[in-house]
């Protein structure tokens, strides 16, 4: 329970950040800096090793780069939830998965809907399948004991599921054309971290040294680069012996070390160079075309819908139970916040339309005020539930 808590303070005290540095953009977007904040994201920034090239604009280097470290942490969560955490039995499971599937199937229903026939806005078909879970613990953590912690594990569980569920669309559905080479080169890197995990080796340097061999080439073979992340992650050995003997958690350790970085450093920068929305040039009748509608309905409406409504489902057909100390208005409340999809739909976005501006920003700012709207509903439910009797 100790390492939930100090996970929720983390991920709460990183909402607040993110609250902040997202209006800092805003700003500096819709202010005389904005060229200077445009010219900011657009530095180019190159790294050469002989024939090897890798030449990005900054802001690619963050969606790319940063992004994988982000997505590397994900995977060392949802290894260690999976072994022997929230998610290591089929009981623990049930409820948040079933409310995750349900949060992403209706969400991208409702996206469809408002786009069907048109394929270029198909693309961002799951925009509003994400949940940022920062965000939501973050006001979760606002209503103190009024929220049992069984929902906040319940909502950390459905999150983690969420986030695989995202890694799983964007190896399916984000590929580009492949490099067999680049291919080749990810497997071989795979097949190092296979060995070195079953020999049991505890140097960190080794595995880092063959992740960033792995990055390089998922980037160069068409498939995202941020799931050499993952991968690296379920490779990392659980437990393993130093050269003392003595038995330590490699992924333990390292998702310690990482998290502080990602919440407090990743996340916001990802965060500041995706966010910067120009209001300037978006009028009412683009926000009310399919794809911000699309986006924004799917996170506000499609998510509390597909969460809440599968939970009752797998609740009143005895698949689950509500969390203990809960009732349903609480499950409610809690089902409004994975609305907030914010910086995972930020980052799903950037994939689908890449650099274009055919929206004109539409559909970053329907990410914004579909999450923002979701989080203030979701709270002043929560708000106006009472704490069950005997919850701390």
């Amino acid at each position: 329970m100790k390492r939930v808590e100090e996970f929720i303070k983390k991920e709460s005290s990183a909402g607040i950040v993110l609250i902040f540095v997202t209006i800092v953009a805003l700003i500096l977007q819709n202010s005389p800096l904005s060229e200077l904040y445009s010219s900011f994201l657009h530095t180019p920034v190159e790294i050469r090793f002989g024939a090897l090239q890798i030449a990005k604009p900054l802001l690619l280097w963050v969606n790319d780069g940063l992004m994988a470290v982000f997505f590397f942490l994900i995977g060392l969560e949802v290894k260690r939830e999976v072994m022997e955490g929230h998610l290591s039995s089929v009981k623990q499971v049930a409820l948040p998965g079933i409310a995750a599937v349900g949060g992403m199937v209706v969400p991208a229903l409702v996206y469809i809907i408002f786009n069907k026939g048109e394929s270029f806005a198909m693309n961002g078909w799951a925009i509003p399948t994400a949940t940022d879970i920062a965000f939501a613990l973050g006001i979760l953590s606002l209503l103190g004991s009024r929220v049992p912690v069984s929902l906040k594990i319940f909502l950390m569980a459905l999150a983690i599921i969420d986030d695989l569920g995202a890694i799983i669309i964007i190896a399916l559905f984000y590929t580009s054309e492949l490099s067999m080479l680049s291919i080749g080169v990810a497997s071989a890197s795979l097949i190092v971290l296979l060995i070195l995990n079953r020999m049991g080796v505890a140097k960190k340097a080794a595995y880092i040294l063959v992740g960033v061999v792995l990055w390089v080439s998922v980037l160069k073979s068409g498939v995202h680069a941020t799931l050499a992340g993952v991968a690296l992650a379920f490779f990392i050995p659980l437990n393993v012996k130093a050269s003392d003997g003595k038995s330590f958690s490699m992924s333990k350790e390292m998702e310690h070390d990482l998290h502080y970085w990602v919440a407090f450093m990743i996340l916001p920068l990802f965060a500041f160079v995706n966010a910067g929305v120009d209001l300037r040039g978006i009028s009412l009748e683009e926000m009310f075309g399919p794809v911000p509608m699309g986006i924004m309905l799917g996170l506000f409406i499609g998510k509390q819908l597909g969460v809440f409504g599968f939970s009752w489902l797998a609740i009143k057909l005895k698949f689950a139970s509500l969390p203990e100390g809960s009732n349903w208005r609480q499950l409610y409340g809690v089902a409004v916040l994975t609305g907030i999809g914010f910086t995972m739909s930020l980052f799903v976005d950037s994939l689908a339309f890449s650099d274009s501006q055919v929206y004109k920003y539409a559909d970053k700012l329907a990410i914004l005020l579909g999450s923002f709207i979701s989080g203030v509903v979701g709270y002043l439910i929560l708000r106006g539930s009472k704490p069950p009797s005997g919850t701390k």
